[in-house]
């Protein structure tokens, strides 16, 4: 038996996505951001909860369009960058933002970054600190071991959160399956979506990429 892989989401559904986390979530600004940043970055939870403000936001407040991840916080020990370029996720970022100010130790002393703190974390949860991040080891490939950071805690929130919008089978990774199977089949080159995801091997993005019957039967009827 495989593994079994969390479902991907076509882009028709995530206006009813984001409607549904209006009414049902406790946060929904939080929430709306989470699951964008991995739906049109393909990012991991883990490097979600990474980010700082100042990795999103400039000294004079405006969101960025390109963002670094740090190797430290990557699962493949890698930096790369991620790109905040998608309209709907920077309106979620923007929103998020003006309700971050009524959470505690986010008020930073300087008129620069909006007045937040610029190291403190982006994403927080309702005690206002960040996610726990926990050290652990994996043995890549080519048998390098490499140690990278998890964060059990927001893993677990998000795929409780599709649970309680009735997604069955949606969990923390489909936001970053969704995002390269979307790439894929707007026509996308496995080269750009290894890229964006940030993997050395392209073998390795076949797993992420959910591909059907009709499109399979569509592929062959173009050939030629």
């Amino acid at each position: 038996m495989g593994i079994k892989r969390a479902r991907t989401m076509r882009s028709e559904v995530v206006p009813t996505l984001l409607q549904e986390i209006e009414t049902q979530s406790r946060y929904p600004e939080r929430d709306a951001a989470v699951l964008l940043l991995g739906l049109t970055c393909g990012m991991r939870i883990t490097e979600i909860a990474s980010l700082r403000l100042s990795d999103v936001l400039t000294k004079k407040g405006e969101l960025r369009s390109e963002v670094p991840l740090r190797a430290s916080t990557t699962k493949g020990g890698r930096s790369r960058n991620v790109y905040l370029t998608n309209p709907q996720t920077r309106l979620a970022l923007s929103r998020y933002l003006e309700t971050l100010h009524r959470f505690s130790g986010q008020i930073g002393t300087s008129q620069y970054y909006r007045g937040f703190n610029p190291v403190a974390p982006l994403i927080v949860a309702k005690s206002g600190k960040g996610y726990r991040l926990i050290r652990k080891r994996r043995t890549l490939v080519s048998g390098e071991k490499v140690e990278y950071l998890a964060s059990d805690g927001l893993q677990a929130y998000v795929s409780s959160l599709y649970r309680k919008l009735g997604m069955d089978g949606f969990t923390s990774h489909s936001g970053r399956r969704s995002f390269a199977t979307q790439l894929v089949q707007s026509g996308e080159d496995i080269a750009t979506v290894q890229t964006l995801l940030g993997h050395v091997d392209i073998d390795h993005v076949g797993v992420y990429v959910d591909v059907n019957e009709a499109s399979l039967r569509e592929a062959v009827r173009k050939v030629l």
